[in-house]
């Protein structure tokens, strides 16, 4: 059985037949329609007892910096601030999501640049002094009591854009070292909410810094072990060990699993629940089809689970990568981890991630380049064997689970808009 899984492979298999019970039904993207900027704005005032009025929140590029915003919003909303606006860029994954979720959306011009090459920081400038000015447009035009940002590049525009237009500024931060846009924006900013007390060193303003934890959505807060596993048709009794790196997957987790499982399936008692993503997910079906003798309900594959909250209730032991979204979600069900860095993420932060829910005592890091050996396989199997040292492993984790943080970065936006009010009747 060939564990490498070959691009060819991947190319091959793209074709291939999958059940129906194994791969993602894909919906067409649907067209965002914005709502006119003129729509949006109406007579600016203030309620009775200095409740917000209007919200601009920012951020995007990825899911790490979108799920957290997003949930924020919506308990702004069930809070009773129905006036959020989310900012994004057009042609991107909070461009979909969310209007999906109910939440106003408009779109702003913003590219990142290769900070890494000289010869595109002179365009990329004048890129940015172009999205700042369709910022402060907008910010004049909408109006906010106070804007939020959490990150990505998005976010820089619009964070400058507040500061010129003297509006309270507040900053979210998921990973351990804060992104360019909220590196640059600290210095500013009104409060920074971080997950993680070691975040604080690298900000402009630390006292300025709360810990507040990483917002999750409310669908991995109520999850459940029982529920999870009748979902998922696992084994109620058994050590249930979930793989997953993410949206995309993690080609060398999924390489190494499909190497060592004629190993680990020895265990007694095991089931894996692993969800490949969607690039490998024909070629680990195809690589698994070899290494399992028949059917086996001790291995379950996904090309993806929308429901990860069930997926991590369900099980014991979670191996995954160490972006900010799968430690908040691991943390706040509480689950035993096993923790592999992307080893180029931006200033290598899922390692200084990884470390902080170690030294936590919730997780064992495994470097992405111990994946060839055998340092994977020993941590799981440790896990597996271990009942004791795994519990004490998930009591720690749920104590570093930050399940009210999205309720904390609302109480940090409340405050810094009451210091606005106070400012204004000085």
């Amino acid at each position: 059985m060939a564990a490498r899984l070959s691009s060819s492979r991947l190319r091959a298999s793209a074709s291939s037949s999958e059940s129906p019970g194994d791969r993602t039904v894909r919906v067409p993207r649907p067209r965002v329609r914005e709502r006119p900027l003129r729509a949006l704005v109406r007579k600016h005032h203030h309620r009775p007892g200095g409740q917000i009025v209007r919200i601009l929140l920012s951020g995007g590029g990825t899911a790490g910096h979108i799920y957290p915003a997003l949930t924020v919003a919506g308990l702004l909303v069930e809070s009773g601030h129905d006036d959020v606006l989310f900012v994004g860029t057009p042609d991107s994954l909070e461009a979909r999501l969310v209007p999906e979720a109910g939440i106003a959306f408009h779109a702003v011009s913003s590219r990142g640049f290769d900070r890494g090459n000289p010869l595109t920081l002179i365009t990329s400038g004048f890129r940015v002094l172009s999205s700042v000015a369709s910022a402060w447009r907008l910010l004049r035009s909408y109006g906010p009591d106070v804007v939020v940002g959490f990150g990505g590049y998005v976010s820089l525009p619009i964070g400058i854009a507040a500061v010129l237009t003297k509006t309270p500024l507040v900053l979210h931060e998921q990973n351990s070292v804060p992104g360019l846009a909220n590196k640059i924006l600290s210095r500013w900013a009104t409060a920074v909410g971080v997950t993680y007390e070691n975040s604080v060193k690298h900000l402009k303003r630390a006292e300025r810094a709360v810990v507040t934890g990483n917002p999750v959505r409310r669908e991995i807060l109520v999850a459940d072990r029982s529920s999870g596993r009748e979902a998922l048709d696992l084994d109620p009794d058994a050590t249930v060990v979930l793989v997953f790196g993410g949206s995309r997957g993690a080609r060398h987790l999924n390489e190494t699993l499909v190497r060592m499982w004629p190993r680990l399936s020895a265990e007694p008692g095991l089931q894996v629940l692993h969800v490949t993503g969607t690039i490998d997910a024909a070629a680990v079906a195809e690589a698994m089809s070899g290494a399992l003798q028949s059917p086996s309900r001790d291995y379950r594959m996904h090309e993806y689970i929308s429901a990860m909250g069930e997926a991590i209730a369900a099980s014991d032991i979670v191996v995954a990568r160490a972006g900010a979204t799968s430690i908040a979600e691991i943390t706040a069900i509480g689950r035993a981890a096993v923790l592999v860095p992307y080893p180029y993420a931006t200033d290598d932060h899922q390692t200084l991630n990884a470390r902080a829910v170690s030294a936590g005592g919730a997780a064992i890091v495994v470097p992405d380049d111990q994946l060839d050996g055998e340092a994977l396989e020993d941590a799981v199997r440790g896990l597996v064997r271990n009942r004791a040292k795994r519990e004490t492993m998930a009591a720690a984790s749920a104590a570093l689970g930050r399940r009210d943080a999205a309720a904390r970065v609302v109480e940090l936006i409340r405050s810094a808009t009451a210091l606005k009010g106070s400012k204004e009747h000085s």
